[in-house]
């Protein structure tokens, strides 16, 4: 159908969404207009391109990108386009290229900022209007690219807010992967997780702050976890800290998640607070704690530490968990297909048990492997493929509704009620971008 402002508006309630916005082909590729391709979406990290010459694609609404580091260090985000004939520069997701970018079709040779440098044979475009300077024969750039302490994103829209007017109080999540350690820097470790979910990528927006999952879909996970510690703790041997991030899901139950808060902000972003401090009274941490005085003082690293920020959603492309140095950025390929990217960070000078730990949780709880993500993959396609049939048109977040706190138009769900409250929020501010309300043109 021919979506317009009022039928978009309309699938959206203030305590339910229509099944369409979650399966129709047509309003996906409107969200890759008006959202993907349109407000800033993450590239990648700068340590993942160190040297002169290194590169990592990435994808943008529905465009090949590719983040390059030039011989003056810079850092440029360009279509992976070649301006002759349109063959992809860039074939590997990662690499290094040398002195320049050569396009293997016909060997045009570009500089690592995507100006045009030089085509063999040149003199047959000699008297022809191609100029060697001309803006359409250079790798064309993202109209703006920015980045917030190394994080870096990409915008395809000529004009909007700024990178940290975007970011707003989500900013947070980055100083925290960069402050929590103690030589003030993060480096991306090793190569991503790659997973490709067989459902919307709201679905999974809206399962990081959905307090009232984790003890029903993953019970049985924390019930095996919780068993393995008895085992341990029979033997006289205490089971890891990173055990806890699983058996936490049936030590709590579900009514024991209610006592976590989340607040939604004006620009999409949510989070989810007061769950997994990671202040454990042990050798490691207090090491770890004692580094941290050393470099910022007790009073500024208690002040860094007391931050307790589980997850940060970046609206509308990822789930940061600070605490424990993990990044998932959200890539949609459809309707009912989700590409996620699992990134792990190291911080500086931090103990290598603090890696450990948080290294655990990448691979107990966030790696494809795990019974938790298999938990989730399966509850979501399940939930894709109902929102296809046609026995109810509506998604209910019911929960809590109508006793949200507003506050500088900072939305807070109430303690203890598990609320729906970052669903309903994320839901209103996609129907704003997807409208005119966003006031684009």
């Amino acid at each position: 159908m021919g979506w317009t402002d009022k039928t978009i508006s309309a699938l959206v309630e203030p305590n339910r969404a229509h099944r369409k916005a979650y399966v129709d082909p047509d309003l996906f590729e409107l969200e890759m207009e008006r959202i993907f391709e349109r407000l800033w979406i993450y590239i990648g990290h700068e340590s993942q391109i160190k040297s002169p010459g290194d590169y990592y694609l990435a994808q943008v609404g529905r465009q090949p990108m590719v983040m390059t580091r030039d011989h003056n260090g810079e850092i440029h985000v360009l279509y992976n386009r070649c301006p002759h004939r349109g063959a992809q520069l860039y074939s590997a997701r990662k690499g290094n290229t040398g002195q320049r970018i050569r396009c293997s079709y016909h060997a045009w040779m570009f500089n690592l900022d995507g100006s045009l440098d030089r085509i063999p044979a040149s003199e047959g475009y000699d008297g022809t209007d191609l100029k060697m300077d001309a803006p359409e024969f250079q790798v064309q750039r993202a109209p703006r690219a920015d980045n917030y302490r190394g994080f870096w994103f990409a915008s395809l829209a000529e004009e909007g807010p700024d990178l940290e007017s975007h970011l707003g109080y989500a900013k947070t999540a980055f100083d925290q992967l960069i402050e929590r350690a103690p030589g003030g820097e993060t480096e991306v470790v090793g190569e991503c997780f790659h997973m490709i979910q067989q459902s919307n990528w709201k679905i999974f927006l809206e399962n990081q702050l959905d307090a009232s999952h984790p003890g029903a879909t993953h019970e049985s996970t924390g019930v095996a976890a919780m068993t393995v510690e008895r085992e341990m703790r029979g033997v006289g041997n205490e089971p890891p800290v990173a055990y806890g991030f699983l058996s936490d899901f049936a030590r709590l139950g579900i009514d024991g998640w209610g006592k976590f808060g989340t607040v939604g902000h004006p620009q999409g972003h949510c989070t989810l607070e007061g769950y997994m401090g990671l202040r454990p009274d042990d050798d490691d941490t207090n090491e770890y704690v004692k580094l941290m005085y050393e470099a910022y003082g007790e009073e500024q690293a208690e002040e860094i530490l007391g931050v307790n920020l589980h997850h940060v959603l970046v609206y509308p492309c990822l789930s940061v968990q600070p605490p424990l140095q993990q990044l998932r950025a959200v890539r949609p390929l459809g309707p009912d297909r989700t590409l996620t990217e699992i990134w792990h960070f190291r911080l500086k000078d931090a103990p290598e048990a603090i890696y450990q730990r948080a290294l655990g949780y990448y691979y107990l709880v966030n790696s494809p492997s795990t019974m938790v993500n298999a938990d989730d993959l399966f509850n979501w396609w399940k939930v894709q493929h109902g929102l296809n049939s046609n026995a109810s048109d509506w998604v209910s977040f019911h929960r809590n509704a109508g006793f949200d706190v507003v506050e500088d138009d900072v939305r807070k769900s109430t303690p203890g009620s598990m609320s729906e409250m970052p669903m309903r929020h994320m839901m209103q501010v996609w129907k704003n971008y997807m409208t005119s309300n966003s006031g684009r043109k």
